[in-house]
């Protein structure tokens, strides 16, 4: 005796899992959602919770009913354009018009408390405790909490840079052998991460009163200390205690610090502030910074354009060549021209480099040459351009193959017939058929080579630098120039930076628009 299932038992089953996939997911989109939202908060990331909130509000609007299909597959897409790529734009735009950089950036309370923190000092009865380090976000990242155990009471003490210290109640923690080493929320750290991170831990400073404050001291222990620095919130100052003196509020240069009394920043600790336009004035109104933009603009235009220009016309003449069914072993051919494409690029770019050295290089070895690559301008800028087009060449190869290939082989023997040379034919009738196909992509690589980093950093690192220069190498393009400037060695510059690479996104995109308009006089050939 058999028995099947009717079509509605299937489907009610079917209906079931659906229903609780639903639930699973949203549940999940729940969570996160539940979890994230008070940390965001806590970090006064407004942009990030309201992107949260209304991906969650736009989650369970579409997906908790059979309703609105077309937004079901819509919103995954808008979601990450929206993550990925609007949302960066407009935190980058809206750094562009604030000072953050090193030393400023947090809130002016956060400067306040590390300015007095740092001022903490030891005495000779200052109480000493075995300290345990744990966090409830990274291990690398934080934030940090510090639990201490009094050697000669073994009381237990908990507090952050946020929370004051305070007493933990017994069974909170587990404390063995005079130590903390389990605690209800949060993980601890063990040596090696507390090693790891032991710079940021010394800058910590867990206030106990308005006077005295616990600051690590090595890797397992922290002291008590005196706060030498003291903050008045009713006049917004600080008292140094033991020279009497007193810093006020004062503005140097676009940015407020706490200052003496010659007007100068008494700590080099300031905090986030809105500068307006200052940045781009000084993008566009210092002669040193403006030439240097102006040179990098430059370098970037020759070395975008040239990277296209060379690595098509390569690739389109091997392309010509290996399209010509007379040629035996095209294939073998072929592949071996795609071999530089299968080389990850920054492998590629890493082994080029070795290849110019002055003196064990290959190229000045086989040449018998010896050539300051990288040591010159000029040659540095051609040695960037050759190895672009050893590592561009076979992506032209492969498109314009395709393109040749596409091209009705009618429209050349008629072009034949009437009496055009071979050469004549490329170029008058293969060449525009192809650019239909092929000019898109060139735009792509234009606006790809014009913040090509990579290119530039694991080549040559930006150099040769002219003497008493950081911020621009003579290879360094716009994309590297703002590298240096947000990352480099004088200190962190996030908001010139930011306004550096809004300058350049609109730079770019008047270059593409330009490119792609005059591309569309193709759009006619057929």
């Amino acid at each position: 005796m058999t028995s099947t299932k009717s079509p509605g038992h299937a489907h009610r089953s079917t209906t079931i899992t659906s229903v609780i996939g639903r639930v699973l997911f949203l549940g999940v989109v729940l969570a996160i959602t539940i979890f994230f939202t008070p940390i965001l908060v806590a970090q006064k990331s407004w942009l990030w919770l309201t992107v949260l909130l209304l991906s969650a509000l736009a989650i369970f609007i579409l997906y908790s009913t059979k309703r609105l299909v077309p937004g079901k597959y819509l919103f995954p897409g808008t979601f990450f354009l929206v993550v990925f790529l609007i949302a960066p734009i407009i935190l980058t735009v809206g750094y562009s018009f604030t000072n953050y950089g090193d030393g400023t950036r947090g809130t002016k309370e956060q400067a306040i408390n590390s300015i007095v923190s740092n001022s903490v000092q030891q005495t000779a009865d200052s109480p000493v405790y075995t300290m345990t380090v744990a966090t409830t976000g990274s291990p690398t990242e934080g934030p940090f909490t510090l639990y201490l155990v009094d050697p000669e009471t073994n009381t237990v003490y908990v507090g952050s840079e946020e929370q004051p210290l305070e007493e933990v109640p017994a069974g909170d923690v587990t404390v063995t052998d005079g130590r903390v080493t389990e605690v209800s929320q949060g993980e601890i750290l063990d040596a090696r991460q507390v090693n790891a991170v032991y710079n940021e831990l010394t800058k910590m400073a867990v206030p106990v009163d308005e006077t005295s404050a616990v600051r690590p001291q090595g890797v397992a222990q922290a002291f008590v200390g005196t706060t030498r620095l003291q903050y008045d919130e009713k006049t917004d100052t600080i008292t140094d205690t033991a020279s009497g003196e007193t810093y006020t509020v004062g503005k140097v240069g676009d940015t407020e610090y706490f200052v003496n009394a010659d007007g100068k920043p008494a700590f080099s600790q300031s905090w986030l502030q809105g500068v307006g336009w200052k940045n781009y004035e000084r993008l566009f109104t210092n002669a040193n910074i403006a030439k240097q933009f102006l040179g990098a603009f430059l370098w970037t235009l020759i070395f975008a354009a040239g990277s296209v220009l060379s690595t098509f016309i390569v690739g389109f003449a091997l392309a010509l060549i290996l399209n010509d069914e007379r040629l035996k072993g095209r294939r073998i051919y072929r592949s071996i021209l795609l071999m530089p494409y299968a080389v990850p690029g920054f492998i590629a770019l890493l082994v080029w480099s070795n290849f110019y050295n002055r003196d064990f290089g290959l190229i000045n070895e086989t040449l018998g040459l010896s050539l300051n690559w990288f040591g010159d301008p000029i040659l540095a800028k051609v040695a960037v351009l050759l190895t672009n087009l050893w590592m561009g060449f076979p992506y032209m190869f492969i498109v314009s193959t395709g393109a040749l290939q596409a091209i009705p082989h009618d429209i050349t023997e008629a072009a034949r017939i009437d009496g055009a040379t071979r050469f004549q034919t490329t170029v008058r009738v293969v060449m525009p058929l192809l650019l239909v196909a092929v000019a898109p992509l060139l735009v792509a690589s234009f606006a790809f080579n014009f913040n090509n980093f990579n290119a530039i950093e694991l080549l040559t690192q930006g150099g040769p630098f002219p003497p008493g220069e950081y911020t621009r190498g003579s290879t360094d393009i716009l994309i590297s120039m703002i590298y240096r400037i947000a990352f480099g060695g004088s200190g962190a510059d996030f908001g010139f930076a930011s306004a550096v690479s809004v300058a350049l996104f609109v730079l770019t995109g008047v270059l593409a628009a330009f490119q792609f308009r005059f591309t569309k006089v193709l759009e006619d050939v057929n």
